[in-house]
């Protein structure tokens, strides 16, 4: 078998729609070429070997026969890839601890193309031919599926996908051949890309060309008054911005440092917090730095103290965040999914007491109550419901299990899900109309008179 670098994707501004081309969805994870025959490979793209790391990838063996493939290893929490749960896993090459992690944290490599087949390269051969090749050669699994592209509609795919959380679409023409290691125009990546207004606390020294400027600016934002820091910023800059910047900075150099964090370079500059940069970047990792940055401007009509963390992490999750240890448990950090403003989700759960947690999205967090008997599906029965700590967005597509000595220990299922309207939402009474797959029509939850554990009573209004 050849050895074949993957194909790289373009960026591209916006989604479109054109029959020439078909859509997939950007997985964030781990670019993988597996090479399969007697033997099996599974090589990334700077051609380290990860079948060590991916021991569940095994199953490959089984799947195929006499095939190269390329395709993308994620693992999902919370119905999501996460990106930092792939990203531990690659880091992992002792035998033992790679296969507890493939218990606890397995992977899913899923399969977008076929470059060679019985020794023979295809790669000439035009994307709509491979893939009908993929589905004659490759059989799904328990940890390899197969991406579906959908033809033409890239606007709409685009939209579905990042309502759900994804990172966005890969766009390929349809009589694209492949062409390894290029950066093709004929592979177009269209990203969701989130953007929050930093403050700028320094600045790293730059080397070679960039002596004379700087590297990259450091960044904070503030949390109960205090700064955080959220990490740094150096591309997306002209020229002239860098010489700007540094002249700007250089009046603001101050002594103290405002961070003591292990990944800020050593010899960084610190300065008065003055200048707000709004920046865009994909995601908040579980260390609170922006993950992908990129500066898009100063904005100098904002007070540098309005800069907060509730930006990229809603205050309103604090509760959530303080009682969970996320290097543990796989629910979801959060911070990626926008929502659609009127979901809601019930999922049982086997806790030390099994009870039903309903959730309700509303202003970008899912408001939560724990349901001892489950919601009530007849009219006239009444269910106890304590009001809990907000969720992510995220958390609605979660399933799994809570490992012992986590809060909630136990497994999550989900029993219901689907679109609300809100009738009527106050402080102590809330009215909403459920459509979902179990739940249907007119529910109430009303707080208990002078309750100070936030406990409410949940029924069925109606037929």
């Amino acid at each position: 078998m050849n050895l074949y670098s993957p194909m790289l994707a373009r960026p591209a501004p916006r989604p479109f729609d054109d029959p020439e081309w078909v859509f997939e969805v950007k997985w964030d994870g781990v670019r993988a070429i597996s090479y399969v025959s007697d033997t099996l490979s599974v090589r990334s793209r700077n051609n380290l070997e990860l079948l060590d790391r991916f021991p569940e990838l095994e199953e490959l063996k089984t799947l195929c026969e006499d095939v190269v493939l390329d395709g993308e290893i994620i693992v999902f929490s919370g119905g999501n890839a996460d990106f930092q749960a792939v990203a531990l896993r690659t880091q992992t090459s002792e035998p033992g601890d790679a296969e507890k992690l493939a218990a606890t944290s397995p992977a899913t490599y899923v399969v977008f193309d076929v470059l060679e087949v019985d020794g023979v390269s295809v790669i000439d051969q035009p994307l709509e031919r491979r893939l009908e090749t993929l589905k004659t050669r490759l059989r799904e699994g328990r940890h390899v599926t197969r991406s579906i592209p959908v033809e033409g509609r890239g606007v709409e795919f685009y939209e579905a996908a990042t309502k759900r959380g994804l990172e966005g679409v890969i766009a390929k023409r349809r009589t694209s051949t492949y062409q390894p290691g290029s950066r093709s125009s004929d592979w177009l990546k269209i990203k969701q890309v989130k953007s929050c207004d930093c403050v700028v606390f320094g600045y790293t020294p730059g080397e070679g060309a960039r002596t004379p400027t700087f590297g990259a600016l450091l960044l904070g934002l503030y949390s109960d008054g205090s700064p955080v820091y959220v990490g740094r910023v150096g591309t997306g800059f002209t020229d002239e911005q860098l010489r700007e910047t540094r002249e700007t900075l250089d009046g603001l150099r101050v002594d103290a440092p405002w961070f003591d964090e292990p990944d800020i370079p050593r010899g960084a500059v610190w300065v008065e917090p003055r200048l707000v940069a709004q920046i865009g970047y994909q995601a908040l990792t579980e260390d609170n730095r922006l993950r992908a940055p990129r500066f898009q401007g100063f904005r100098h009509d904002k007070p540098p103290r309005l800069c907060s963390m509730a930006q990229v992490k809603p205050e309103r999750l604090e509760d959530y965040y303080r009682k969970r240890d996320f290097g543990a448990t796989p629910e979801p950090v959060g911070g990626a999914a926008t929502g659609s403003g009127n979901s809601y989700v019930v999922q049982e759960h086997h806790a030390r007491r099994t009870h039903w947690d309903l959730r309700l999205e509303r202003d970008g967090v899912l408001v939560s109550w724990a349901v001892p008997k489950g919601v009530p599906l007849e009219p006239g029965v009444r269910r106890l419901a304590v009001r809990t700590e907000d969720h992510p967005l995220e958390y609605g597509g979660f399933e799994g299990v809570i490992p012992e000595g986590q809060y909630g220990a136990g497994g999550v299922v989900i029993w219901d899900r689907g679109f609300y309207v809100p009738v009527k939402w106050g402080a102590d009474k809330i009215t909403v109309v459920l459509s979902g797959e179990r739940l249907n029509g007119r529910y109430e939850l009303v707080k208990t008179s002078g309750s100070e554990k936030n406990e409410w009573l949940l029924f069925k209004i109606g037929g």
